[in-house]
């Protein structure tokens, strides 16, 4: 079956190079969208020549890459019918015309799917481009369970089919990429990978993103994650250390421990984690087999710790937590907490 063929360009404070990007994505049919994001006036004349090949969407001001796509996203639900593939590119000149097609063909190829157009970062690869990614990929394995190998990329294709769910998920920034795949995994849509050249414009000077400020926002999810799981953390191994010595076992006191610290992090990870707006009923008993499951083998774990390897109960509680960290996360995330599109 025919689909119309869209790029998707989100577009700040872009370089000339933009204007040969659009000619050639022209020269192959595309129907082209570029999104203004708020550059300044210095860009005016090159989003004026832009028009001419493309259409081209304004915001007033900065609002970031996940909400100049949603803004790209609405307005092809608005002027175009099914079938169509979607394509988002960088308009840095990260992505070649020849890779574009070959993701938009897999994504044509199976309608329901998400496809990756991933760098291989082999070669000259800045620094924090390499070391980025690689921290991200982990970061994003223990939260999503799923392996991809550039959770970064901006050449992704879809179809009409996944129009609705994109425009749901959360996000201004470049989070939302992030949140993107954290959907995606959830929600067991297909993630498809396909190899890409890897291009870095004067050492990718030309990016827009911040170390720091936008790392914070890919990972503000995990990291509210974890400081949940401090809390109860504290509160579970405050009230071991006191059940220790009063019933005098590791089993009683790690059972009446995690019964009591089970509920504190249920309560923070419904509201300030998660933000599920489900029925806290429903999520509840998801939670007791989950937390169910997570005391047998914690109180294992830490029986084989204590009585087999003849570690310090102190230090073997700690050790077992630790363990089931990820996990944990990964059950709450995808199962019990979902959020929905």
């Amino acid at each position: 079956m025919y689909m119309t063929r869209i790029v998707l360009l989100p577009a700040y404070e872009p370089e000339p190079g933009m204007l040969d990007l659009i000619a050639e994505l022209s020269g192959q049919g595309f129907q082209i969208i570029v999104v203004n994001d708020g550059s300044s006036d210095a860009c005016r004349s090159l989003f004026l020549e832009a028009s001419q090949s493309a259409v081209v969407l304004h915001h007033p001001a900065n609002r970031g890459k996940g909400a100049a796509l949603r803004t790209g996203l609405a307005y092809i639900r608005e002027h175009f019918s099914a079938p169509y593939a979607v394509l988002t590119m960088d308009a840095d000149g990260q992505h070649t015309v020849p890779d574009a097609l070959r993701v938009l063909a897999l994504a044509e190829a199976e309608p329901d799917c998400l496809a990756l157009g991933c760098r291989r970062f082999t070669g000259q690869v800045p620094l924090r481009s390499r070391f980025g990614n690689r921290v991200t990929r982990i970061v994003f394995r223990l939260a999503a369970g799923l392996d991809v190998s550039d959770t970064q990329t901006g050449l992704r294709a879809f179809t009409d089919r996944l129009t609705d769910r994109m425009l749901a998920i959360p996000g201004d920034r470049y989070e939302y990429e992030m949140n993107v795949l954290m959907t995606c995994a959830r929600d067991g849509v297909p993630v498809r990978e396909l190899p890409i050249e890897t291009i870095y414009e004067n050492n990718n000077a030309g990016s827009h993103f911040h170390p720091l400020r936008d790392s914070f926002r890919i990972y503000k999810e995990i990291l509210k994650f974890s400081a949940s799981s401090l809390v109860s953390f504290a509160v579970d191994y405050g009230l071991f250390c006191l059940f220790l010595p009063l019933f005098g076992s590791e089993i009683a006191a790690n059972i009446t421990a995690r019964v009591c610290s089970a509920a504190v992090n249920f309560t923070l990870n419904k509201h300030l984690v998660f933000g599920s707006r489900g029925h806290t009923w429903q999520a509840a008993l998801r939670y007791a087999a989950l937390a169910a499951g997570i005391l047998v083998c914690n109180t294992a774990l830490l029986t084989f710790l204590t009585e087999v390897c003849g570690i310090d109960s102190h230090l073997s509680k700690i050790l077992t937590e630790l363990a089931l960290f990820a996990v944990s996360f990964a059950v709450q995330r995808m199962c019990i907490f979902k959020r929905k599109a």
